[in-house]
């Protein structure tokens, strides 16, 4: 395989890492609890409510597990292990890493995780 650009995929999941936290920043108040105020609010509209909050926590831990991947992939690089299989250490295709740089796998194994 040909030697992987490291420094563009270092630059690519660190700009995805910023946009993934400021993500998070901008949806912070629809994660707090739901507040009981019974003048304001009916049962239906805080029912709403509650089920917006449940969606953007469940966004929010979708978010924070794509930041630990992305983590895990910049210690890849830093380890000097990027665009190699965590399972079996060959090499993952580049069009792959491509598509996702997270991926830690190659395709084989992807697949035998899978089943």
């Amino acid at each position: 395989m040909a030697k992987l650009n490291t420094k563009n995929f270092r630059e690519r999941l660190q700009a995805l890492r910023r946009e993934i936290k400021a993500d998070s920043q901008s949806t912070e108040s629809e994660r707090q609890p739901v507040e009981l105020d019974q003048s304001m609010v009916g049962r239906l509209s805080r029912m709403d409510a509650l089920q917006n909050q449940a969606m953007a926590l469940e966004a929010e831990r979708r978010r924070t597990v794509e930041i630990q991947r992305i983590d895990a992939a910049l210690q890849r690089i830093e380890d000097g292990e990027f665009g190699y299989c965590v399972s079996c250490g060959e090499e993952i295709e580049p069009k792959r890493l491509e598509h996702d740089p997270t991926l830690p796998a190659c395709i084989d194994c992807a697949q035998q995780s899978d089943h």
